[in-house]
């Protein structure tokens, strides 16, 4: 009897890739897999033609991981990208199909980021290495023969790697790599450089090439917000402050994440629950019965999670971690919209992100509209407004019921029933800011790029904080310096700290030059200090202990994006 097969199970990829890949969620190969996997599991060279956005990370990680051997603690396959952002985009989905391989490593390498651990992740026997070709050309000066053993080779948007200039940087990683290899290509365009690379570079390869579909998406109101990394918990809370909905779904990549944001929707007393792969069938079903009936109101998914979840009450989808691809995008927002309602889909941008968003933009035919953070005074108003509605309710009858108890606890402590009441309302709000001034305090940073009517209107290198003691609308760091890295401590004006007690404790425990440290900027609740990037970790080392206002400094490096 002949069993019958499809999907991504007809092309013998490795068992434990093709659970990896199930894991995620993809049941179909797009057309730009389905044609290039076998092509490369084969051996072959290969020249892909086909746009970002098409799923071609995949096409070309997946045979590839199927042909490496783990065991082997050496570089075995290269990816070349053209920006910082997509070499972390296209490490990120490696190490994702490799979740179920034991034993293989992923290494991103990059400028802008320290060469030492770089270049021990790859000596350590990284089998994939996803650089930038500049940054890899650095450490092919340190060390000629750190691809020496280099058996499979992507370039992948070989264009835009031309368009950037990389061409002589190129030619210095075709020679330092086993003339012995399979070579894959993929670009979006074939102009003659492209063509002329090909022909001296690869051997007889295979040409694949896949026309682009606009995905479209309707009755769904589409938005993004600019957000650091580090912020985007904070920015969630935010956000569901001020947006009316039914039921949301929230979207994370990892499993840790729906944990963690579940937790902090629970502990501001929203009803929320993570719906993730390890938990139970009969528990998800649970947890989907309860968005439905409304005892939960929010669910924090992974995509795998979420397939098939269909609940005509989810009014918003928040995407909190960038999809991997615009088809998960799609996907994600349709959970919304249904049955011929109207949705509203939130996406969180990291800076290093805007090239996805641009992308999912081009594949669905539709303009992501820019929209910023509620200010102080929304959240202020909408805070009040829930504390109005709970309580309306019970006035009607609460003379009657309680005026006696209000006489005697009025009489037995000695205050007025408005020093009572408020008293009360602080119990009740469980601290909880109900002043402009102290929900200014708690707006998340955002990027240097928001809409440009919502900014200052001059910065400059003004303080924090106005002549009256003020806080200044929450901006994000200025840029960096070249050569300087930024920091972060938790320390900051609610602890009594000034710029000039981090400058002496870095000084004195660190051992710099005045001039070595650049900018410090003390906000609310923690501060960012500009310093040396060579030599960093050794410099946070020394710093371990160091006590500032009686106060661990505890200064790590701060994730922007």
């Amino acid at each position: 009897m002949t069993q019958v097969i499809g999907g991504f199970a007809a092309l013998e990829l490795h068992p434990n890739i093709l659970a990896a890949v199930i894991a995620t969620g993809y049941e179909e190969p797009s057309a730009i897999q389905a044609m290039s996997i076998p092509v490369i599991l084969a051996g072959e060279d290969m020249i892909g033609q086909a746009q970002t956005g098409t799923g071609k990370t995949a096409a070309f990680a997946l045979p590839i991981l199927s042909r490496i051997d783990p065991a082997k603690r050496e570089p075995q396959a290269l990816i070349l990208a053209p920006t910082r952002e997509l070499a972390l985009q296209v490490a990120s989905a490696f190490e994702t199909y490799a979740k179920q391989m034991p034993g293989v490593n992923v290494i991103a390498v990059y400028g802008g980021a320290p060469m030492g651990p770089q270049l021990k992740a790859i000596r350590n026997g990284a089998q994939i290495i996803v650089a930038t070709p500049g940054r890899l050309v650095d450490h092919m000066r340190r060390d000629e023969k750190v691809l020496s053993t280099v058996r499979h080779l992507v370039l992948d948007e070989a264009d835009e790697m031309l368009k950037l200039g990389f061409m002589d940087d190129l030619e210095v990683i075709f020679k330092g790599i086993p003339a012995e290899r399979q070579t894959v290509l993929f670009s979006a365009t074939l102009p003659h450089s492209i063509r002329a690379i090909a022909e001296k570079h690869l051997r007889n390869p295979k040409h694949v090439k896949v026309e682009t579909k606009t995905q479209t998406v309707t009755a769904i109101e589409q938005a993004h917000l600019m957000v650091h990394a580090d912020q985007k918990v904070s920015a969630v809370l935010r956000l569901l402050e001020v947006e009316e909905f039914d039921a949301l779904i929230a979207f994370v990549r990892t499993k840790q994440a729906t944990l963690d944001l579940a937790s902090a929707l629970e502990a501001k007393g929203y009803k929320a629950a993570a719906l993730n792969g390890d938990i139970a069938q009969n528990q998800r079903e649970r947890v989907i019965e309860s968005l439905k009936d409304g005892r939960l109101d929010i669910v924090v998914a992974t995509d795998v999670a979420a397939r098939g979840l269909d609940v005509p009450r989810i009014t918003h989808v928040m995407n909190v971690d960038m999809p991997y691809d615009p088809e998960s995008y799609v996907h994600r927002i349709g959970r919304t919209g249904r049955a011929g309602r109207t949705g509203r889909a939130l996406l969180l941008v990291t800076p290093r992100e805007r090239r996805m968003l641009q992308v999912i933009e081009r594949v669905t035919g539709q303009k992501v509209a820019e929209v910023r953070l509620p200010d102080a005074a929304a959240v202020l108003t909408a805070r009040i407004k829930k504390l109005t509605n709970s309580l309306a309710p019970l006035v009607a009858d609460a003379e009657a019921s309680h005026g006696d108890l209000l006489d005697r606890l009025t009489a037995d402590i000695g205050c007025t029933p408005r020093a009572l009441a408020a008293a009360l309302l602080r119990k009740a709000t469980n601290g909880q800011a109900l002043t402009l001034a102290e929900v200014e305090r708690e707006q998340p940073l955002v990027p240097n790029g928001a809409p440009r009517g919502d900014r200052p209107e001059r910065s400059g290198e003004r303080s924090e904080r106005s002549e009256r003691g003020e806080p200044r609308e929450r901006r994000a760091p200025m840029p960096l310096a070249e050569g300087r890295a930024r920091c972060r401590t938790a320390l900051g004006l609610r602890d009594g700290i000034a710029a000039k007690n981090l400058l002496g404790a870095i000084l004195n425990e660190g051992g710099l030059a005045r001039e070595a440290i650049g900018r410090i900027q003390v906000r609310e609740s923690f501060s960012l200090v500009e310093l040396p990037e060579e030599g960093l970790d050794r410099l946070l080392g020394k710093l371990k202990d160091t006590r500032v206002a009686g106060k661990q400094l505890k200064l790590r490096r701060y994730r922007e994006d």
